[in-house]
C-alpha cells in the first residue's frame, strides 16, 4: 500500500519519539535533558549497563554509540515490535489519533508530481535570485541595504526579486521547457480573463523563499516596492505543496537552532525573523501571512514546549497576542506553553535590533510573560472594580475561559493563579483614604471617658470574636470544597490573631481540591503546634461540621452563620465607637436624633428574645451582647439622654 504524500511527514510531526521509545527503556535521569529533548538511555538492542543509547526528541531520531542502532519513530517500532513497516505507521497513526489512509493506487504517482512542483519552485527560486543582481533589481537592492541585509544574508535565505513585467517568469521557465500545467500547479502564474498568456504572480516585488521542514521550496512571499501597491506583502496561492496553516517560515533551520537550545522565537514577518536569527537567535520563524493556526501551533510545540511569541508593542500586537491565547488554551497540556514577549511601543524585532542590537532583544525576551499574566492583564487592564457587580463579572470571564483548558491538572494551576492575582488586585487597598470601614475599625487611643468605653466594649468582644474565627477558619480546613462560596467574605474577614490571618490567607489561595495537601500546607505555614491547637480548643471540638467534614452542607450552615454574626457584632461595635468619638464634642441635633434611635433599637433590643443562652442579649443590630457589653452600652444611652449642660 502507498501512502499519500505528506502523510509520513505528518504522522512524525505527531510523534514524540521519547515517548514511543520510553515505554521501552528508562531513562538515565542524570544525563538526560527533557526540557531541550536530549534523552539518554540504555539501548534496548543490545545488552548494556551504560546509557549509550541518545534520543534527540526535536529531530525525531535515534542512534546508540554502542551498537550504532539508528532510526525514527517508525524503524523503532519497527524493531522493538518485530512488526513490518505498515504495521508499525498503523501502530503509530492510532496513537497519533490519525486514521489511515485508504488505499491509493496513485499515490507513488502524486508523489513524483510533488517532486516536479518542488524542482518547479526551485527554478523559479533561481531566477528570482538572478533578478536581484540585475539593473531592475537595484532599487530592491538599495532597500535591503537601508534595511541592513547583508549580501550574505540575502545569500543565506535565497532572497531574490521578481522584476516588473506580466511574464517574466512564465517566458523563462517556458524556456526551459517546463510544461505550463505545472507552472500553473505551483502558483506561479494565473490564467488571463482576457484570453492571452497567463501572466507572473510576483510582479516588482523582493521575494522571500518558504521553504518546508525538509528544505524544499514550496512556496513564496513578495513585498511589494512599489508602495501604493494594494498588497505589500503577497504569498503564494495554496497549492499541492503549499498549505499556509501548516508551515512556518524558517522551519527547518529553526528546528536545528532550538535543539541546540536557543529560544524558540515566533515573530510577525520575514524581515523579523531575518533579523532575529542574523541577530543570533537562529531559532525564529513566522506564521505565513494569517494568525497562528492550531497545526501551527502543533509543530511549534514539536520544536520547543515553551516557545516564545515575540509581537509589535502596539494595539494590534496586543490583539495578535489575545488572539494566539484563545487559540492555545484548549490545547495546552502539562509542560506545553507559551511566553509572550512584548516589544517597545511602536518597534518589531527588526526596528529594536537595528536600534539597540541583540541586547535589547534579549532584555525583551527576558521579560517575557506566561500566557496566565497576559491573560489576567486582557481581563483587568484598564478596568474598575469598584462594586460587587464588577468582581462577579470579572470572576466569571475568568471562569469560563479556563474552563476551556481541557488538561485538569493544568486548568487547576491556572485557578490557582488566578487566584493569587484576584487577591493581589482586591487585598491592595490605599491607606488613609476614603470612608472607613467597619470592618477597618480599630479602638482610638483611651484619652478620653467615651474612648475608654469604646475599650472596654471592644475588649469584652475581641475574644468573642476570636472564638467566632477560630470556628469559621476550622470548618473551611475541614471542609474545604466550600472555599469557593466564602472566599469574598473570608476575604475582607479582619482577624484578631496573626494564626487566624495567616490561615485565611492560605485558605483564599486554596482550591480547595485537596483536603489533605491544604492540611499539610497549614502545618507548614503556622506549625504543627498551632493547628493542633486550633482544632483542640473547645469550641471548635465540639462544632458538628468539624467533627464531622464529610456533612458539607453543615459546614456550609455554619460558616455562614459565624459570618453573619461576626460581621454583626462588629458594625455594632463601630456604631459605639462612632457615637462615642462624637459626644467629646457638642452633640448637635443630628447626632441626638440619630443616639435617640440607638436608645430606641437597644430598647426593643431589651425586649428580644434570648436566643443562644440565658447569658447573651441581641443587640440592635442582631449582634449577641454579654454582659459587659450591655452594661457599657447602657452607659453611653445614659450618657447620651443626660442634659447637654451636663455633657
Amino acid at each position: 500500500m502507498s501512502l499519500p504524500p505528506g502523510f509520513l511527514d505528518e504522522l512524525r510531526t505527531r510523534t514524540s519519539l521519547s515517548q514511543v521509545v520510553g515505554r521501552k527503556v528508562l531513562w538515565d535521569n542524570r544525563k538526560s535533558n527533557q526540557g531541550k529533548g536530549d534523552m539518554w538511555a540504555p539501548c534496548p538492542f543490545h545488552q548494556e549497563k551504560s546509557a549509550s543509547f541518545h534520543v534527540d526528541d526535536r529531530k525525531g531520531y535515534y542512534y546508540c554509540f554502542g551498537c550504532h542502532a539508528k532510526g525514527d519513530a517508525i524503524s523503532f517500532v519497527r524493531e522493538t515490535e518485530n512488526v513490518g513497516f505498515m504495521e508499525a505507521v498503523e501502530i503509530l497513526a492510532q496513537e497519533a489519533g490519525m486514521p489511515m489512509p485508504k488505499r491509493d493506487p496513485q499515490a507513488q504517482q502524486k508523489a513524483d508530481r510533488r517532486t516536479e512542483l518542488a524542482e518547479v519552485m526551485e527554478a523559479a527560486a533561481g531566477f528570482f535570485r538572478l533578478q536581484l543582481r540585475t539593473g531592475q533589481g537595484g532599487a530592491a537592492r538599495d532597500y535591503l541595504a537601508r534595511r541592513g541585509m547583508s549580501e550574505a544574508t540575502q545569500e543565506r535565505f535565497g532572497i531574490g526579486f521578481a522584476p516588473d513585467g506580466w511574464q517574466n517568469l512564465w517566458d523563462h521557465l517556458q524556456g526551459k521547457g517546463v510544461p505550463a500545467e505545472l507552472i500553473q500547479a505551483a502558483g506561479l502564474v494565473r490564467e488571463s480573463t482576457k484570453g492571452g498568456k497567463p501572466y507572473d504572480v510576483f510582479r516588482n516585488r523582493i521575494m522571500f523563499p518558504i521553504r518546508d521542514a525538509r528544505g524544499r521550496c514550496i512556496a513564496f512571499g513578495g513585498r511589494a516596492m512599489d508602495p501604493n501597491d494594494n498588497a505589500k506583502y503577497l504569498n503564494s496561492p495554496e497549492t499541492e505543496l503549499f498549505d499556509k496553516g501548516r508551515n512556518l517560515y524558517n522551519h527547518g533551520p529553526a528546528r536545528e537552532a532550538a535543539g541546540k537550545g536557543l529560544p524558540l522565537i515566533v515573530a510577525e514577518g520575514y524581515m523579523d525573523v531575518i533579523a532575529l536569527v542574523e541577530a543570533g537567535f537562529g531559532a525564529a520563524v513566522a506564521p505565513l501571512g494569517t494568525a497562528v493556526t492550531e497545526n501551527q501551533l502543533q509543530l511549534l510545540w514539536r520544536i520547543s514546549d515553551e516557545p516564545i511569541v515575540a509581537l509589535d508593542g502596539d494595539a494590534a500586537g496586543l490583539r495578535a497576542a489575545y488572539r494566539v491565547i484563545d487559540l492555545a488554551l484548549p490545547l495546552m497540556e502539562s509542560g506545553k506553553s507559551l511566553r509572550f514577549a512584548l516589544m517597545p511601543e511602536g518597534k518589531d524585532p527588526d526596528d529594536l535590533i537595528r536600534a539597540e542590537g541583540a541586547k535589547g532583544v534579549q532584555a525583551v525576551l527576558h521579560r517575557a510573560l506566561p500566557m496566565v499574566q497576559l491573560l489576567w492583564k486582557r481581563e483587568t487592564e484598564g478596568k474598575v472594580f469598584d462594586s460587587p457587580e464588577r468582581k462577579a463579572a470579572l470572576d466569571k470571564a475568568l471562569r469560563e475561559t479556563i474552563l476551556q483548558i481541557k488538561d485538569p491538572s493544568l486548568r487547576s494551576h491556572y485557578g490557582q493563579e488566578i487566584k493569587d492575582l484576584r487577591w493581589q488586585l482586591f487585598r491592595a487597598r490605599p491607606s488613609g483614604t476614603g470612608p472607613r470601614s467597619r470592618r477597618d475599625w480599630k479602638a482610638p487611643p483611651p484619652a478620653t471617658d467615651s474612648a475608654k468605653l469604646s475599650l472596654l466594649v471592644a475588649a469584652g468582644a475581641e475574644g468573642q470574636d476570636r472564638l467566632r474565627e477560630a470556628v469559621i477558619l476550622a470548618a473551611l480546613l475541614s471542609t474545604p470544597q466550600i472555599i469557593a462560596e466564602f472566599d469574598t467574605q473570608v476575604e475582607v474577614m479582619t482577624c484578631s490573631d496573626p494564626v487566624h490571618a495567616a490561615l485565611r490567607d492560605l485558605l483564599l489561595r486554596s482550591d480547595g481540591s485537596d483536603p489533605a495537601a491544604l492540611r499539610a500546607e497549614a502545618e507548614n505555614r503556622i506549625g504543627a503546634e498551632a493547628l493542633e491547637s486550633l482544632f483542640a480548643a473547645r469550641h471548635v471540638a465540639i462544632t458538628p461540621c468539624v467533627r464531622n467534614p464529610s456533612d458539607v452542607d453543615l459546614a456550609r450552615q455554619t460558616v455562614a452563620e459565624e459570618l453573619a454574626k461576626l460581621d454583626a457584632r462588629r458594625g455594632l461595635l463601630a456604631e459605639i465607637a462612632e457615637a462615642s468619638e462624637d459626644l467629646d464634642g457638642l452633640a448637635d441635633e443630628a447626632l441626638t436624633w440619630r443616639l435617640a434611635q440607638a436608645a430606641q433599637a437597644m430598647t426593643l433590643a431589651e425586649r428580644a428574645q434570648q436566643v443562644d443562652s440565658a447569658e447573651y442579649d441581641t443587640g440592635p443590630n442582631g449582634a449577641r451582647m454579654d454582659k459587659d457589653e450591655r452594661s457599657a452600652f447602657a452607659a453611653l444611652l445614659e450618657k447620651i439622654e443626660s442634659p447637654k449642660s451636663g455633657s
